[in-house]
């Protein structure tokens, strides 16, 4: 359907360049200065999409997340939604932007991280990593699992995610290891890059990701740090295309991982359909535990429909709830990092409970 964004801007400087970002590859991948729109007139900017998917997801930029539209107290607005049935013409009067300096973001890590910077695998992006050690790692020799998890920047660090709110993991891993919950874990955060949407899904490049998380990413982590490197201790997660990205490498490398955290997973949306795989499958049952859950408000609503479609394949092939797979559904989470770090204690518990 042809959309045309439209935005009056009173406030601005008509040198100033203005960005639409949303939740497809049409708008970006909430990339904040890939889809730029055009000076049409005095202070008004606007952009024309052709759009696939009937329910969009958009946010209005200065080019980066430190200068989102704002309301009149300086709070970034929400995800403006659009519901497609036709042709149309969206319009918006912004006039509170949010300056870099203005933004504060609060939080620090928990725990002890180290940086591993600039990895890179043919043709892929490089990207960095973020190694977080659960507590005592330093104090003795002890080995431990390890949990992949991908969208890196926003696994530990509000000041490195996307949208300046994380998922929370250190404070959660730290507090069910004190409290002797879960088993110690290592806990890897692979960061993306801005080809995330074509690396976390079924196709060439997610292949090449697969690879470079298999092939890359773990031999270096196993050598550098004490780690218990069988299957058996290794998870990975992710959430939305992560979360398919985090079925994906348990799916097709179960003598690598065994278990895998999917929130709010993409497993059949638009040209994606990773359902047909399991269905297709017809050898011996993998020894592999899901975490697997949703929301039930905008696009996690569009995203059951695939999920249960999901759990009905895995139902077929043998998996049974609670022993091989754990599902929750949330009616009331949107899909956002404050939605998955308030589920992420279920996940750990299923998967690493002592």
């Amino acid at each position: 359907m042809r959309v045309t964004f439209r935005v009056h801007a009173p406030t601005l400087p008509v040198t100033q360049q203005v960005y639409l970002s949303g939740g497809t590859a049409a708008l970006g991948n909430w990339q904040p200065n890939q889809v730029k729109l055009q000076l049409v007139g005095e202070q008004v900017w606007e952009k024309t999409l052709y759009l696939k998917d009937p329910s969009v997801a958009y946010k209005f930029t200065l080019g980066s997340w430190d200068t989102e539209a704002t309301d009149t107290a300086g709070k970034p607005l929400p995800n403006f939604h659009l519901q497609l049935k036709a042709d149309t013409i969206v319009q918006h009067e912004l006039r509170n932007w949010l300056k870099s300096r203005d933004r504060k973001i609060s939080g620090v890590i928990t725990g002890k991280v180290i940086y591993h910077h600039n990895l890179s695998a043919d043709g892929l992006k490089p990207r960095d990593l973020v190694v977080w050690l659960p507590p005592g790692y330093e104090k003795g020799n002890k080995h431990y699992p390890v949990l992949y998890m991908h969208d890196g920047q926003n696994v530990f660090d509000p000041a490195t995610s996307s949208f300046g709110v994380d998922w929370r993991l250190d404070e959660t891993a730290d507090s069910l290891i004190r409290s002797n919950q879960i088993e110690p874990v290592i806990i890897v955060g692979i960061y993306n890059t801005p080809d995330r949407m074509e690396e976390y899904v079924p196709g060439a490049k997610g292949s090449a990701y697969m690879d470079f998380v298999v092939n890359t990413v773990k031999p270096l982590i196993d050598q550098n740090y004490r780690t218990k490197s069988g299957s058996k201790y290794t998870l990975t997660g992710g959430s939305s295309a992560g979360g398919i990205m985090a079925f994906m490498l348990a799916w097709e490398y179960p003598k690598v991982f065994s278990k895998a955290i999917c929130m709010s997973p993409a497993f059949k949306i638009m040209h994606i359909d990773y359902v047909k795989e399991v269905q297709a499958y017809s050898g011996k049952k993998k020894k592999l535990k899901f975490y697997i859950d949703n929301g039930g408000i905008e696009l996690e609503a569009r995203l059951q429909p695939g999920i249960v479609e999901m759990l009905q394949a895995l139902q077929q092939k043998g998996y049974r709830e609670g022993k091989d797979y754990h599902w929750v559904r949330d009616e009331k989470a949107q899909h956002n990092e404050a939605a998955w770090a308030k589920r992420m204690p279920q996940a750990l518990h299923f998967l690493l409970k002592k």
